[in-house]
Protein backbone atom coordinates (compact mmCIF):
# COMPACT_ATOMS: atom_id res chain seq x y z
CA UNK A 1 0.00 0.00 0.00
CA UNK A 2 1.37 3.17 -1.01
CA UNK A 3 -0.40 6.57 -0.48
CA UNK A 4 0.71 10.17 -1.32
CA UNK A 5 -1.80 11.69 0.84
CA UNK A 6 -1.14 15.62 2.77
CA UNK A 7 -2.47 13.88 5.90
CA UNK A 8 -2.25 10.00 5.17
CA UNK A 9 -4.88 8.20 6.09
CA UNK A 10 -4.50 5.80 8.85
CA UNK A 11 -3.13 2.23 8.27
CA UNK A 12 -1.81 -0.94 9.83
CA UNK A 13 1.14 -3.02 8.02
CA UNK A 14 2.16 -6.38 10.21
CA UNK A 15 5.93 -5.60 9.07
CA UNK A 16 6.98 -9.15 10.08
CA UNK A 17 5.15 -10.14 7.25
CA UNK A 18 5.13 -7.31 4.85
CA UNK A 19 6.20 -8.38 1.00
CA UNK A 20 9.30 -6.31 0.08
CA UNK A 21 10.98 -5.56 -3.41
CA UNK A 22 13.99 -5.27 -4.08
CA UNK A 23 16.77 -2.41 -4.43
CA UNK A 24 19.52 -2.96 -5.58
CA UNK A 25 23.09 -1.07 -3.85
CA UNK A 26 25.76 0.42 -5.68
CA UNK A 27 28.46 -1.75 -5.75
CA UNK A 28 30.85 0.67 -4.21
CA UNK A 29 28.94 0.76 -0.85
CA UNK A 30 29.60 -2.92 -0.59
CA UNK A 31 32.44 -3.52 1.78
CA UNK A 32 32.45 -6.88 2.08
CA UNK A 33 29.79 -9.98 2.14
CA UNK A 34 26.86 -10.00 -0.30
CA UNK A 35 24.38 -7.74 1.08
CA UNK A 36 20.72 -7.69 -0.24
CA UNK A 37 18.67 -4.82 0.16
CA UNK A 38 14.58 -5.17 0.10
CA UNK A 39 11.79 -2.51 1.03
CA UNK A 40 8.60 -0.93 0.34
CA UNK A 41 7.58 2.79 0.45
CA UNK A 42 4.19 2.45 2.51
CA UNK A 43 3.40 6.38 2.53
CA UNK A 44 5.62 9.46 0.67
CA UNK A 45 4.59 13.12 0.74
CA UNK A 46 3.33 14.94 -2.28
CA UNK A 47 6.08 16.82 -2.45
CA UNK A 48 8.35 13.71 -1.78
CA UNK A 49 10.31 15.32 0.65
CA UNK A 50 9.18 12.49 3.85
CA UNK A 51 8.57 8.52 3.49
CA UNK A 52 7.09 5.99 5.67
CA UNK A 53 8.18 2.41 4.71
CA UNK A 54 9.97 -0.75 5.74
CA UNK A 55 13.63 -1.58 4.86
CA UNK A 56 15.70 -5.13 5.14
CA UNK A 57 19.09 -6.13 4.62
CA UNK A 58 20.85 -9.10 5.07
CA UNK A 59 24.37 -9.57 6.45
CA UNK A 60 27.42 -8.26 5.29
CA UNK A 61 29.30 -4.15 5.45
CA UNK A 62 28.01 -1.57 3.77
CA UNK A 63 28.44 2.08 3.20
CA UNK A 64 25.75 5.34 3.23
CA UNK A 65 25.25 8.99 3.45
CA UNK A 66 22.05 9.35 5.56
CA UNK A 67 18.85 11.20 5.17
CA UNK A 68 17.35 12.47 8.16
CA UNK A 69 15.68 9.21 9.87
CA UNK A 70 13.89 7.54 12.52
CA UNK A 71 14.12 3.75 12.60
CA UNK A 72 12.66 1.34 15.16
CA UNK A 73 14.65 -2.22 14.39
CA UNK A 74 12.02 -4.72 13.89
CA UNK A 75 14.22 -8.15 13.91
CA UNK A 76 17.82 -8.25 13.18
CA UNK A 77 21.16 -7.21 14.39
CA UNK A 78 23.53 -4.58 12.78
CA UNK A 79 26.18 -2.36 14.25
CA UNK A 80 26.01 1.37 13.06
CA UNK A 81 29.21 3.14 12.96
CA UNK A 82 28.61 6.53 12.48
CA UNK A 83 31.89 8.68 10.56
CA UNK A 84 33.45 10.91 13.58
CA UNK A 85 30.47 9.71 16.32
CA UNK A 86 28.87 6.72 17.58
CA UNK A 87 28.70 3.64 17.27
CA UNK A 88 25.05 2.13 17.33
CA UNK A 89 24.11 -1.26 18.41
CA UNK A 90 20.34 -1.99 17.31
CA UNK A 91 18.22 -4.91 17.52
CA UNK A 92 14.81 -5.52 18.04
CA UNK A 93 13.19 -3.19 19.19
CA UNK A 94 15.57 -0.42 19.43
CA UNK A 95 14.95 2.97 17.88
CA UNK A 96 17.16 4.46 16.45
CA UNK A 97 18.03 8.41 14.97
CA UNK A 98 20.16 9.16 12.12
CA UNK A 99 20.84 13.18 10.94
CA UNK A 100 21.01 14.02 7.15
CA UNK A 101 24.56 13.56 5.92
CA UNK A 102 25.82 11.26 8.21
CA UNK A 103 28.12 8.81 6.40
CA UNK A 104 27.91 5.39 7.96
CA UNK A 105 28.83 1.83 7.48
CA UNK A 106 26.15 -0.65 8.15
CA UNK A 107 27.61 -4.38 9.62
CA UNK A 108 24.52 -6.20 9.35
CA UNK A 109 25.00 -9.25 11.70
CA UNK A 110 22.14 -10.97 11.10
CA UNK A 111 19.09 -9.82 8.64
CA UNK A 112 17.97 -6.79 9.57
CA UNK A 113 14.24 -5.34 9.20
CA UNK A 114 13.43 -1.96 10.40
CA UNK A 115 10.15 0.37 9.73
CA UNK A 116 11.45 3.99 8.94
CA UNK A 117 10.62 7.67 8.80
CA UNK A 118 12.84 9.93 6.92
CA UNK A 119 13.29 13.11 5.63
CA UNK A 120 14.71 13.91 2.62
Amino acid sequence: MTTTDAAPASFSTHIPDADLEPEPLDPAQIVSGDPVVTGKVLWESPDGRQARGIWQITPGVVTDTEADELFVVVSGRATVEVEGGDVLEVGPGDMAVLRAGDRTTWTVHETLRKAYHVNL
